[in-house]
């Protein structure tokens, strides 16, 4: 089995986290990620079953750790040596293409579900991602026992796949999983369907846009703002359903001149209704709560890692922030419950966002791959996979 893992070495990771803040994404020649050749994963259980990867993507999340920039707060929540790679869609022993949830939930570990029918991600608590038969790791991708997406062949549990329709494209499955990221992030929003509010986006990256085109498709009424660095990332955000699309600079006179009011210091004396902050930085997040209303809310679906905030606008206009990671049951505005991944699978047809799959390298290549991903909006890419078909 050909696959990337990620091993823990501290002096390499420090070597990565020096090397990439001269250039994103050069983490991978310098840092613990290697290429090798090992034995196929055991299936920890009769209810596992072992999937080729066909396509695997790569995410904000995947760059901060090669990069040597992620939070030491998952430290003690994933297990070394780890296969990257959570974006995958893969074929099965039979020949049927599924995508991954890769949530390791309670029934991958052979525990008690929080309720009946229970989505991986689903559960007021967490201690079950380090306990039951598997090692710690918060979802496939960041567990020794499973393996990940940027390998030949990984291990599933049944609850985290989900079967791909004949319709859909390899590079279209590939993208459920980050749209669902949008579509849980979109309906963190708090709003009705009906809404003719402000819904305001920072970042045009890939979770800027699935998150674009979730709220469109679950707010048709509303008024979407988008902040978008890159003229190919303007162009998306506006197919995809935002009304204006600006540069980040222009973030808040756009919000401002749609919702009224005045400038107050940095802030807005009114708002967005919602700003989802796509970015996840000290600086993205400074400007999200200062551009949402009084009483409005900021959706972080941008890992910040360890940042230095000012909150005093926060506390004093009661704004609420929250975040949004992964995905699970929803609860829809008529008191429906549904799987994020099956809510997933519809947008990504009907939005068709298999257009936001750039480019597809080998395995082998992986040190262009990441250098790719990392510049992907300045070189007018959006979403970097390996392909191993």
């Amino acid at each position: 089995m050909k696959a990337l893992e990620f091993s823990r070495k501290e002096a390499r990771y420090a070597a990565a986290a020096v090397s990439s803040r001269l250039r994103r994404g050069s983490g991978a020649a310098l840092g613990p990620l290697n290429l090798i050749e090992s034995s196929p994963f055991d299936l920890p259980g009769d209810d596992w079953h072992r999937v080729t990867t066909r396509l695997a993507g790569i995410c904000g999340s995947d760059l901060a750790t090669v990069d040597g920039k992620s939070s030491r707060y998952f430290e003690p929540w994933v297990s070394f040596p780890f296969v990257p790679g959570h974006e995958v869609v893969g074929t099965l022993e039979t020949g049927q293409r599924v995508v991954l949830e890769p949530v390791l939930g309670h029934d991958a570990r052979g525990l008690e579900a929080p309720f009946e029918g229970a989505a991986p991600g689903d559960g007021d608590d967490y201690q079950h991602l380090v306990s039951g038969k598997l090692e710690p790791g918060i979802q496939t991708g960041y567990c020794a026992s499973t393996g990940g997406g940027w390998s030949s062949e990984f291990v599933a549990h049944e609850s985290q796949l989900h079967s791909v329709p004949d319709a859909l494209s390899d590079e279209a499955a590939v993208m459920v999983e980050p749209a669902a990221v949008g579509i849980h992030a979109a309906l963190k929003a708090g709003l009705s369907p009906d809404s003719d509010r402000v819904i305001a986006v920072l970042g045009a990256g890939t979770m800027g846009l699935v998150a674009v085109a979730a709220a469109r498709n679950f707010y048709p009424n509303s008024t979407i703002i988008c902040a978008a660095k890159y003229p190919e990332q303007r162009r998306f955000a506006s197919d995809l359903g935002a009304d204006t699309v600006v540069a980040p600079g222009e973030f808040q006179r756009a919000v401002r001149r749609a919702c009224g009011g005045f400038v107050i210091g940095n802030d807005l004396s009114g708002g967005a209704d919602v700003v989802i902050d796509a970015v996840g930085n000290a600086s993205s997040v400074q400007l999200s709560i200062s551009t949402a209303r009084p009483r409005g809310r900021v959706v972080l679906v941008g890992m910040p890692g360890k940042t230095t905030l000012d909150l005093t606008s926060l506390w004093h206009r009661e704004t609420e922030l929250v975040g949004a990671y992964t995905y699970g049951t929803e609860q829809l505005f008529d008191g429906t419950a549904v799987k994020t991944f099956d809510l997933s699978l519809d947008l990504v047809a009907e939005a068709k966002l298999e257009r936001l799959v750039t480019a597809t390298y080998p395995l082998e290549d992986y040190q262009e791959a990441l250098l790719h991903a990392a510049s992907a909006g300045e070189r007018g890419a959006v979403k970097i996979c390996f392909d191993l078909r």
